[in-house]
């Protein structure tokens, strides 16, 4: 008879009760050893080593323990894995993909001990992915459920947690004057109402010595049992940003703001409405002079200082103009200081169009921040914070709205071009603040992730197609062609003519001598197709302007310039 190793993985969320002498892994662990022994017959044996996660959150699978029991699975030392509930073991049913394509690698599966399943039968499988199904589809409800509970509480004008703004704390479901610091931002309207720029502003508040407020600790608010940011100490200087956020909330003239929509608040103004008001008609009108009638985000270059190649040369913005219109590129530092010799700098330099790069980069964040908000984006969140976490990521639309896209693309502080990927490092401070959450409850593990890609090249000027890899977009009509292709080759090798196919099919005779050319394709590039890793130029319609020659090296040459 086989034996079969079997390892027990336990885990609980949170680190109440962990302390005691019989806790909750005790517990989960003697009935999975009770099952264990139960299926002796079968050849189960009971491998010493344990594997325990206390006060560690299944929506991740960044877990000291579980990652302890893979790396055993990859090295063979595991058959099987024993749980007491399949959500001991994930929550998400992305993960779960990801753990059976791992277990079957190994030639191993995992049992649940109080659902009577098991992954190593199709049956289990099936039952195990409804579960889950299921699962996800709970999560997603509530997280609907939570966001229409902020529209509706915001619409009453309830204060509903984030960042706290300066001037308040928070009282309940509302916000209370901090007088010394209302102060500081009555003096903000007051310089801005007297010099109109946010630039002098700046230089002001700084030889007044007004400095932002770093609010330290927790505070409990004992009307709502809650817990929020607390003591505040003198912060640093007021940048721009800080300025400007503070001329255009509205929670100052007494107001809510949900999405594109405000609502009367129940807390008290720091600013007189009318003025308020008055300063974002001042704000609108300094912003069109300075745009000149011209669109900003065409002038700006968001990414500057952030984007890197992979030999440590900075990509620098730069711009041309054509026919009237402005161009902008992020290119390799080397091309532009060493114009001599360009053309050899060219051979190992970037040059990208800045537009798709930036647009193509806050999608990719966005996604990225999307699939961590249920699963450990933010540490030790409650319900309410991931669904106000997923409401706010909810409202970003990069390909939709300028503000959006320059927000997520505000959130990178580096971002590493290597071949084939481009990896990306988050600015906490940046995050916290679109976020809405405390930057000391940001996942380090969701500060830094890689995004793949795909070069295609015109000239000098490159263009990448990120996340090419996780996402390839097989062309079905171009794969359909070939298909009829090889039987149309089929059929002429039985000794059928063209003018017979052409009857067949009810196609011209010129439609079938198009088509069969591709029967005549180099095996490497129909897989690539099949794959969906061809050049993405490389389409039916291409190919019948451009007849390939029948020699496969020839077709390998023409397909890789494309």
């Amino acid at each position: 008879m086989k034996k079969v190793r079997c390892a027990v993985y336990t885990r609980k969320s949170s680190e109440d009760g962990l302390e005691q002498a019989f806790n909750s892994l005790h517990v989960q662990r003697e009935a999975c050893v009770s099952y264990i022994a139960s299926q002796k017959h079968e050849g189960w044996v009971l491998l010493p080593e344990q594997y325990d996660d206390g006060g560690v959150s299944g929506g991740t699978l960044e877990r000291p323990g579980l990652q302890r029991l893979l790396r055993d699975v990859d090295g063979g030392l595991v058959d099987q894995i024993v749980v007491y509930k399949i959500d001991r073991l994930t929550r998400s049913l992305t993960d779960f993909a990801k753990l059976v394509e791992r277990l079957d690698a190994a030639d191993a599966s995992f049992v649940s001990v109080t659902q009577s399943f098991n992954t190593a039968t199709s049956m289990g499988r099936l039952t195990l992915n409804v579960l889950l199904s299921f699962a996800q589809f709970e999560r997603e409800v509530t997280a609907e459920r939570i966001r229409d509970k902020i529209a509706a509480s915001k619409k009453k004008g309830l204060w509903m947690g984030g960042p706290i703004p300066l001037g308040y704390e928070p009282d309940g479901r509302t916000l209370k004057i901090v007088e010394e610091e209302a102060k500081i931002v009555r003096t903000i309207y007051d310089l801005y109402l007297e010099c109109e720029s946010i630039v002098e502003v700046k230089s002001r508040a700084e030889r007044m010595g007004l400095r932002s407020v770093a609010r330290n600790g927790k505070r409990a608010d004992s009307s709502t049992d809650e817990t929020f940011e607390g003591h505040s100490t003198p912060g640093e200087p007021f940048a721009r940003s800080h300025i400007h956020y503070i001329l255009t909330n509205p929670v100052y003239a007494g107001r809510i703001r949900h999405r594109n929509k405000t609502y009367d608040g129940r807390h008290p103004p720091i600013i007189e409405p009318s003025i308020w008001d008055e300063v974002q008609a001042r704000l609108v009108a300094a912003s069109r002079r300075g745009r000149g009638q011209a669109n900003i985000s065409s002038k700006i270059s968001p990414l500057a200082g952030k984007l890197v190649d992979e030999t440590g040369d900075r990509l620098t913005p730069t711009h041309a103009n054509r026919k009237g219109l402005r161009y902008r590129y992020y290119v390799s530092n080397r091309l532009i200081s060493n114009k001599s010799n360009a053309s050899e700098a060219e051979t190992g330099g970037w040059r990208l169009p800045a537009k798709p790069l930036e647009q193509q980069l806050a999608q990719r964040v966005l996604d990225h921040l999307k699939e961590n908000a249920p699963r450990g984006l933010v540490e030790r969140a409650s319900a309410d914070e991931i669904g106000r976490v997923v409401a706010r990521l909810g409202e970003c639309a990069p390909a939709e709205s300028e503000t959006s896209a320059l927000s997520l693309l505000a959130c990178i502080d580096y971002a590493a071009l290597n071949p084939g990927n481009i990896e990306i490092t988050l600015d906490n401070a940046a995050l916290a603040s679109l976020l809405g959450v405390s930057a000391d409850h940001l996942s380090a593990l969701a500060l830094h992730f890689t995004a793949p890609f795909r070069l295609r090249k015109r000239g000098v000027e490159a263009k990448l197609i990120i996340g090419a890899d996780t996402d390839k977009a097989v062309d079905a009509t171009l794969l359909s062609n070939i298909a009829m292709a090889n039987r149309y080759y089929e059929a002429i090798k039985q000794g059928q003519t063209f003018d017979d196919i052409a009857a067949s099919q009810n196609l011209s005779k010129r439609r079938i001598l198009q088509i069969i050319d591709l029967a005549f394709l180099a095996p490497d590039i129909v897989r690539s197709i099949v794959q969906g890793e061809q050049p993405t130029e490389l389409t039916s319609e291409w190919l019948q302007r451009n007849v390939l020659p029948s020699d496969w090296r020839a077709q390998r040459r023409i397909v890789a310039t494309l």
